[in-house]
């Protein structure tokens, strides 16, 4: 584990996916705890509130985070929440963004659900950004971008997703032009959440900029 000193003006901010809470990045939050982070969870309404509404509510909720620095770990939806945020509220401390199984270049599995009548339901609010994606790095920030192929979940219902896939996100789909580094883990798109390779992953990338070297924490 890396030495924590010197982390106590850095807070972590963690962002769960669609119809999750802030007790899905449990796992996730204790590790990086571990390596040395002060982590907190936005917890919102995935498909009660369109992206736009939601990321309003974390510039409001940000406005009560500690830190110097303040980095970013978003999954799924997530992730599209952090990039909707530095989006319209560019002005952010400094520090890095972590996506993980995050559909920036929208999701096959979404539109193929919007063209029901349960499945335009369930995703609610939240379908036109997983639809569609958002797929641009914030400029001047450094973004890491998790994926899984391990295939194993929602595509098992919805076939057509490309390989390799998370069983929900395509690896394709997780492409984010911008991004400084990316990687594959073997997991499910919701076992990236308990991944120890990926929070290792989110560790080395918080601390450096990079992936690399993920084996020392």
């Amino acid at each position: 584990m890396p030495d924590p000193i010197g982390r106590e003006t850095e807070t972590v901010v963690l962002v769960h996916g669609l119809w999750l809470g802030a007790w899905a990045m449990a796992c996730l939050q204790r590790r990086l705890r571990r390596c040395g982070y002060r982590c907190v969870c936005y917890s919102y309404p995935s498909s009660a509130r369109t992206l736009a509404g939601n990321a309003a509510q974390l510039q409001e909720f940000l406005s009560r985070v500690p830190g110097e620095t303040v980095h970013f770990v978003g999954h799924s939806l997530g992730g599209l929440l952090i990039l909707q945020l530095f989006k319209e509220h560019p002005g952010q401390r400094p520090g890095r963004i972590v996506t993980l199984g995050t559909p920036h270049q929208g999701s096959f599995a979404a539109r193929r659900l919007a063209g029901t009548r349960i499945g335009s339901r369930l995703l609610g609010a939240a379908l036109p950004a997983l639809a569609h994606g958002l797929a641009l790095a914030p400029a001047g920030r450094e973004t890491g971008v998790i994926a899984g192929n391990l295939n194993f979940g929602l595509g098992w219902l919805i076939p057509g997703i490309a390989r390799p896939n998370d069983g929900t996100v395509a690896v394709a789909e997780t492409h984010l032009p911008g991004a400084g580094d990316t990687r594959v883990v073997g997991a499910s798109h919701t076992a990236l959440l308990f991944s120890a390779r990926a929070a290792r992953y989110v560790c080395a990338f918080l601390k450096r900029g990079r992936f690399t070297a993920a084996e020392e924490f």
